[in-house]
């Protein structure tokens, strides 16, 4: 097959453009007409415009796809699909109407790769950076059961439970983090330019100074001399942190390590298992196999130690033992929710109880996150209250002992 470069104009008049990959420019046209637009050039070209349109500079300033704008397009699919709608002329509406000129792009491109004849979740899958491996999996399920605009509306539900959960989370994180900011801002502060001048005060008295005093002035010397060293420092810790957790060991360990961490750690965890109750029960629900739903649920839970849990439960179930026992042996899961599976795999609504579990969870997370600045709060305050005792005492005691030594003369 070739590429044909077109233009043609829409049922508004409006001229667009585009790449199609067909055998000749007739099977172009009928394309276009099958999808409402009017061809008025059509010509053959080497590669898809939009490989070489823009170059790197459109790559790196290009408007990103959001999270929303695939919520968006799931419950628009539903919809087109629910009323009749051609998967084809329902694309072209959405490619036209799309508010994100790069979703509008990867639309465009999902209507090409149908008209060469590959499969819609085939097409989605050449945009993994839009669409993870669980929605393109989803979809693939609705194509082979025909359930293809249920899938979408679960699909658009379990995107509304990731954005709200995420959402949730930042604003809780929000007080802490303005809190911790602005400590490291003041001690900044007072190491650049208060405690030097203390210092400046305290080298007339001729006297030797407190160990806490002599403690802080070598730590606010050291800060005004060396910050660019401290900075470059802090920028290659950082980054040799960010290289190490993107190599799959160290993604492991550091995802083993956030869930054992004093407060989020529990919060993290019980929002992962939420997402992968939930994403089970939509696999189940869409007709998914136990295997293969627990396969494309792992990759949803964003977090490579629970994966490897659930990675462990599958191939458990593969080797033929229980859920509710491979369950027991991933270590992950409540007393109370090895009960609902056990319930659930014995009355064969192991789906339906498992939306009830991640309901559980998310209230558990909701009731967590809402009580986290009340946590957190003691443990600011004890470290504003450190802060403040060192300070005082480096920066008071030495005037203190200069005023006993001048009441004793």
């Amino acid at each position: 097959m070739a590429y044909f470069a077109y233009k043609a104009r829409n049922s508004r008049g409006e001229l667009i453009q585009g790449v199609l990959e067909s055998a000749d420019s007739g099977a172009v046209a009928d394309q276009l007409f099958n999808t409402g637009v009017t061809p008025v050039e059509i010509r053959e070209t080497r590669k898809p415009a939009a490989d070489g349109a823009g170059g790197w500079w459109q790559r790196l300033t290009e408007q990103r796809v959001q999270p929303l704008d695939v919520q968006l397009f799931s419950r628009q699919m539903y919809t087109l699909l629910k009323a009749g709608v051609p998967i084809m002329r329902g694309l072209a509406g959405l490619q036209e109407s799309a508010g994100n000129r790069t979703f509008g792009r990867v639309l465009q491109d999902t209507r090409e790769s149908l008209d060469s004849g590959r499969e819609l979740s085939a097409s989605l899958r050449r945009h993994p950076d839009v669409f993870n491996p669980f929605y393109i999996s989803m979809v693939r399920v609705g194509e082979t059961t025909g359930r293809l605009d249920e899938v979408f509306l679960h699909l658009f539900d379990h995107l509304e439970f990731e954005r709200d959960m995420k959402s949730r989370v930042r604003t809780a994180m929000r007080y802490p983090l303005f809190v911790i900011v602005a400590m490291i801002a003041a001690i900044a502060v007072i190491n650049l330019f208060v405690i030097p001048a203390f210092a400046k005060v305290y080298a007339g008295f001729n006297v030797e100074l407190p160990l806490v005093t002599r403690l802080l002035i070598g730590a606010s010397s050291f800060t005004v001399h060396y910050w660019p060293l401290m900075l470059a420092l802090i920028a290659g810790l950082a980054l040799a942190f960010r290289l190490y957790i993107a190599t799959p060991k160290g993604r492991y360990r550091w995802d083993r390590l956030k869930l054992r961490l004093p407060i989020m750690g529990k919060i993290l965890l019980k929002s992962a298992l939420a997402r992968f109750a939930r994403s089970f029960a939509l696999a189940g629900r869409s007709g998914v196999p136990v295997l293969q739903g627990l396969n494309v649920v792992a990759q949803t839970v964003d977090n490579q130690y629970i994966e490897s849990r659930i990675e462990q439960m599958r191939d458990g179930v593969e080797r033929g033992e229980s859920i509710l026992r491979t369950a027991m042996t991933a270590g992950v899961f409540t007393p109370v929710v090895l009960q609902m599976i056990a319930v659930g795999e014995e009355t064969g609504e192991l789906d339906s109880l498992m939306s009830e579990v991640a309901d559980m969870y998310e209230r558990e997370v909701d009731y967590e996150l809402k009580t986290l600045s009340a946590q957190i709060e003691p443990i600011l305050i004890l470290m504003l209250g450190v802060l403040v005792l060192i300070l005082a005492l480096g920066v008071f005691l030495p005037i203190w002992d200069l005023g006993s030594v001048v009441l004793k003369k």
